[in-house]
């Protein structure tokens, strides 16, 4: 099996903070151990109403403004702040990626040419973002099925065969919640989506948004090649997303974890393998042979 690559997500819990932003790249990269980090970017304007924008957070005390439009501003970075972020990577060993949630975003992040862009499952509906990837975008395009019905996973793959980028698509089985329940994670939607669609596109990912780190592994083991988590310094931090994200030592050990198994998940390549001979030999010599 091929050893999966580990995402850590820190969306926006830098907290609008470049310098934070920074420490959790060298973080993801230097101690976790992690393959990718990944950010998000918005155009905030283009995706809210003028009602939506100037709505209170609807919760106040994780809010970054006076209106939920403003918390969104505050924790937006700008193209070249993006840029800043993709040179940290690369001077970390870790590789780049942005989730994009409208067309304007997907045009400023394909400026920088990362190997994988992603589109959020709130977003995998929106047929002008996933036709701009398509048409403008010559790397991975990484997409949740979160809050999509069977109907809708079908009809997005069709139009990604349709335009030939198939084979660039790599699909996440997803429970859009924050954090989700156990019995609500459903992994084998893993399977499912694997033998509905993994012929189809390059590859399945899981994106988590769960507790702990043993649902991963079992992931892993189900056929995830991607494992994508959200990421934060301090779980305590103020903002929504913390309480579902993973602090550095658990995403070290979830990446250490979910390499084990992959590793482990083989046949034995001979009836008696060379670490079992001698044991063999000092534990068998005396029974009757048949």
């Amino acid at each position: 099996m091929k050893v999966p690559k580990i995402i850590a997500e820190i969306g926006c819990n830098h907290k609008g903070d470049m310098t934070i932003a920074k420490e959790m790249i060298l973080t993801a990269a230097s101690y976790c151990k992690a393959d990718i980090v990944k950010f998000q970017k918005r155009s905030v304007r283009e995706l809210l109403t003028s009602e939506e924008y100037n709505a209170p957070h609807p919760h106040p005390e994780n809010s970054y403004g006076r209106t939920y439009g403003e918390h969104r501003e505050f924790l937006e970075f700008t193209l070249e702040q993006h840029r800043q972020l993709q040179e940290w990577c690369t001077e970390f060993g870790i590789e780049y990626s942005t989730s994009v949630w409208d067309v304007t975003s997907a045009k400023e992040i394909c400026t920088l040419h990362p190997s994988l862009i992603k589109v959020p499952s709130a977003c995998n509906l929106n047929k002008r973002l996933l036709e701009y990837l398509c048409d403008n975008y010559e790397g991975e395009i990484h997409l949740s099925f979160g809050m999509t019905l069977r109907e809708e996973e079908e009809n997005i793959v069709s139009f990604f065969e349709n335009k030939g980028r198939n084979k660039d698509l790599v699909i996440y089985a997803c429970t859009s919640g924050y954090p989700v329940p156990f019995e609500d994670i459903c992994l084998l939607e893993i399977s499912r989506i694997n033998k509905v669609f993994g012929k189809r596109v390059k590859s399945v990912g899981f994106s988590g948004h769960h507790l702990g780190i043993a649902v991963d592994s079992a992931a892993v083991a189900l056929g995830a090649e991607w494992i994508e988590r959200h990421f934060t310094l301090d779980r305590t931090w103020k903002g929504t997303d913390h309480a579902a994200s993973l602090e550095p030592d658990g995403l070290r050990k979830l990446g250490r974890d979910c390499r084990a198994i992959a590793k482990a998940l083989v046949y034995k390549q001979q009836d008696i393998l060379e670490i079992e001979k001698v044991q063999r030999d000092k534990l068998k010599k005396n029974q009757v042979k048949w």
